[in-house]
Formats: C-alpha cells, structure tokens, sequence
C-alpha cells in the first residue's frame, strides 16, 4: 500500500487523484485549508486522513508531514497540487496579487516539498510529483505572471530531480494543458481588476476574453487525467517531464522547433562570445 500525501485536495485535480488512489488500494492524507471538505467528499475511509494545510504556512506543512508520518509510517507519493491562476498583462498585476501568487504556487510548494523530503531520504526511496501546467513550458500573454510561477516550479524540479536521485527519491513535473476543471472559476482564478485601456486590443486584453469563453470548454478529461497519474506514480521509470493534453504537447513541439530555428539563425553572433583559444597564452 502506497501513501499519498495530496495538497488542495478538496476539488480539481486533488480530489479526483485521491479518489483514484483511493479505489486502486493506496492510502490517502488528503490536505486542505478546509480538512472538513475531505471528509465531506470522500467520508470515513478506512485509507484515508483528512488533514489541515495552507500551504503558505511551513509550521502548518510540517505538522501535517508528521500526522501522516504517524498514522501511516511513511509517504510514498507527494503530490504537489494546491496553486491558482492569476490572469492579466503582466504590467496591471499588483505587488500585492503577484506576492500572494508566489506564496502558494512557489514557496508554498517548497515548504511542503520540505516538509515530506527529510521523510523520504530517511526511507530512500519516494516520487515527488509537481503540478505544472502548459504555461510551465511555454509561456502566453495574459498568463505572464502565473507562467512564472510554473517556470519556477519546473526549474526546481528539475534541481531536485539531480539532487535527489543518488538518494532514491524520484520527481516529475506534470504539465496539463486545458482540462475542464474548475481552474477558469473564480474559486481557482484571480482576474487582475487592473486594467489598463492600452492592452485591450492586444493579446493580452483578448485572452480575458478567451478565458471566460471556454471555461468548462476545454479539450482535456479532469477524470482522464486522474486514472493516469496512477500509471506514472507506478511506473518504475517516471520521465522527469509528463505533459498531459493534446494541446500541452502541441505546444512543446511547436515552442522546441521555434527555439530550434532561432538558436540556427543567431548561432554564430551567441558563440562569438567566448574568448579566442589562444586568449590565454597571450595574457600569459
């Protein structure tokens, strides 16, 4: 029986893999600002703890790794979920908004993910699996500031993924694109009330648009999703990046070719830089 120890799993994509884990035999400590929200949705299963976490709170984060260690011995899976989005140019984003963004999406993530490592260096052995997103890979305009906090979020993981396999711990970074959650909702959404006329015709100003078009519209299967992150959790190689989503793999291919094309076209101006070969005798 593996354990999970879930953040924000009280709706989305949290829950949905919690119950997933759940019927397929694992034990669950299912975290939320609101603990009484699990167990309003999941009731008294035998597998599962409901526990208290803002996960902007690292006293809280660490208490709640210790409740899991006790009533379960061990945490096999940490499941990094809880964030929210914020959209607007990045220009009419607050400090305020942009602070409180980072406190959950970032710091947030690593108070946890300090929380549960000491746990899974003591075993040897463990998965750390962040949720990214789409925009962790490739970013948009209108997303700008959320797409930062994915960006930090992948390259964490990929330090962390160096760092801790020669002690048998594992990490992926999970890159949804469009699923049709609850993520466009206000309950997921901070729509940045700051907006500045000259961005209305531009991308950024269209994307508010797009963003209340298609919500509950998007190509991707939350339930999909969920069956399928109990395949990467056993797999006995997970990949370091798992995108999910047609379009999630649409874009990495189309952002690699354009890098690609670009690196070509300025090549000799980027390595024209270094100093010439023979630089250093004559210094000598």
């Amino acid at each position: 029986m593996r354990v999970w120890f879930i953040t924000g799993a009280s709706r989305g994509f949290g829950a949905l893999i919690a119950q997933e884990a759940l019927d397929a035999g694992d034990a669950v400590v299912a975290t939320a600002r609101n603990p009484e929200t699990v167990s309003a949705k999941f009731g008294n299963h035998p597998n599962l703890l409901a526990v208290a976490l803002d996960v902007t709170s690292e006293v809280q984060a660490n208490a709640a790794a210790e409740q899991a260690i006790k009533r379960f011995g061990k945490i096999d899976v940490l499941l990094n979920n809880a964030g929210f989005g914020l959209l607007g140019a990045v220009e009419e984003a607050t400090s305020a908004e942009i602070e409180k963004l980072y406190a959950t999406n970032v710091f947030g993530l690593l108070k946890v993910t300090r929380a549960v490592l000491p746990h899974m260096r003591r075993q040897r052995s463990g998965h750390v699996i962040n949720i990214s997103s789409i925009g962790g890979y490739m970013s948009y305009p209108g997303w700008g500031v959320y797409c930062s906090t994915k960006f930090a979020v992948e390259a964490l993981s990929e330090a962390f993924s160096a760092e801790l396999q020669p002690l048998g711990v594992k990490v992926t970074v999970v890159e949804p694109g469009f699923f049709r959650t609850d993520f466009l909702d206000e309950s997921s959404l901070v729509v940045s009330p700051s907006v500045i006329p000259d961005y209305n015709d531009t991308p950024a100003g269209a994307m508010r648009a797009f963003a209340g078009d298609h919500n509950h519209a998007q190509p991707g299967d939350p339930a999909r999703l969920a069956k399928a992150m109990i395949t990467l959790a056993n797999a006995p190689n997970p990949p370091l990046r798992m995108p999910f989503g047609s379009d999630t793999v649409a874009a990495i291919e189309s952002k690699n070719a354009s890098v690609a094309e670009e690196l070509a076209a300025w090549r000799d101006l980027a390595i024209s830089t270094d100093f010439p070969e023979d630089a250093g005798a004559h210094s000598a």
